[in-house]
């Protein structure tokens, strides 16, 4: 692996305990690189609703590592990472790659302010994480056997979260990835029916899928106790992004990483085999 010439700074990697964050956190130590993984939960402590804990977990760092939690489309998140890139740059941060989402306003609204920054930026512009059915909110209902969502035919090219996690790690390790903006998909595009079914052959359930109306997808959301913000997130996602804006593949892993990008029988596999959508 070709390294940077700011090696011995260690990498900060925000969203540590997040679906992206946690493997480019695995695989940069896996590397020998030194790593400051943080979230809130962490010390030190980076939350970004209080910017007092920034510049600590700034101290001495060259390259970071952006996720925005929740979500880059939700209101104030455009000033905080903005803010935030002034801060990092203020500090000795050198390059930013973030992580953005694929079809949403708010999220290029971000990027654009990195790539005004100043800073080396590279942006990984994310289609629907695979992961979305193994470590978030469709799991409990993949496991009850019924996923209820307010969705129709719409296909979305679903990338592996291992995908994004070797294209941070390039963006932050090699040349060649400076001021480039790469968007990652799966390689083709499927409906929320057919990911279902190739959960169901992988880990051999009887899995079905029951559209509903967005009104009752919320109200079962906050009757599982998902907090209203994350609830308002995920209808804004359904109902807004997934209109078909998206449902064209996209080149990105290949042009990041030089290989084909991971397929969605590929993860249903790995993931099977971990026992996670075992009841």
């Amino acid at each position: 692996m070709a390294h940077l010439d700011f090696d011995a700074a260690p990498i900060l990697v925000l969203g540590a305990n997040g679906k992206t964050g946690r493997r480019v956190a695995e695989r940069l130590r896996a590397h020998g690189i030194g790593v400051r993984a943080c979230a809130r939960s962490t010390q030190p402590r980076f939350d970004w609703n209080d910017r007092a804990t920034w510049s600590t977990v700034l101290a001495g760092v060259k390259r970071v590592y952006v996720t925005y939690q929740p979500d880059l489309a939700i209101p104030g998140a455009l000033d905080a990472v903005s803010a935030f890139f002034d801060t990092a740059l203020a500090n000795g941060a050198q390059r930013i790659v973030l992580l953005s989402g694929r079809g949403e306003e708010e999220a290029q609204a971000a990027e654009d302010a990195l790539q005004r920054s100043g800073a080396i930026w590279t942006i990984l512009r994310c289609s629907w994480f695979m992961q979305n059915f193994s470590e978030s909110f469709l799991l409990d209902p993949i496991r009850q056997g019924t996923l209820a969502l307010p969705v129709g035919d719409i296909k979305e090219p679903f990338v592996d979260a291992e995908d994004i996690a070797d294209a941070a790690v390039a963006a932050l390790t090699q040349p060649g990835h400076e001021n480039r903006l790469y968007e990652l998909t799966g390689p083709r595009a499927i409906s929320f029916a057919e990911a279902l079914a190739c959960i169901a052959r992988a880990s051999r359930r009887d899995l079905r899928l029951a559209p509903v109306p967005a009104h009752a997808f919320r109200a079962g959301l906050i009757e599982a106790g998902v907090s209203k913000p994350e609830t308002d997130l995920i209808l804004y996602l359904f109902t807004t992004v997934l209109d078909g804006r998206n449902e064209k593949p996209s080149d990105g892993v290949r042009l990041a990483l030089h290989r084909e990008a991971r397929s969605f029988e590929d993860y249903t596999t790995r993931v099977a085999q971990s026992g996670v959508w075992d009841v």
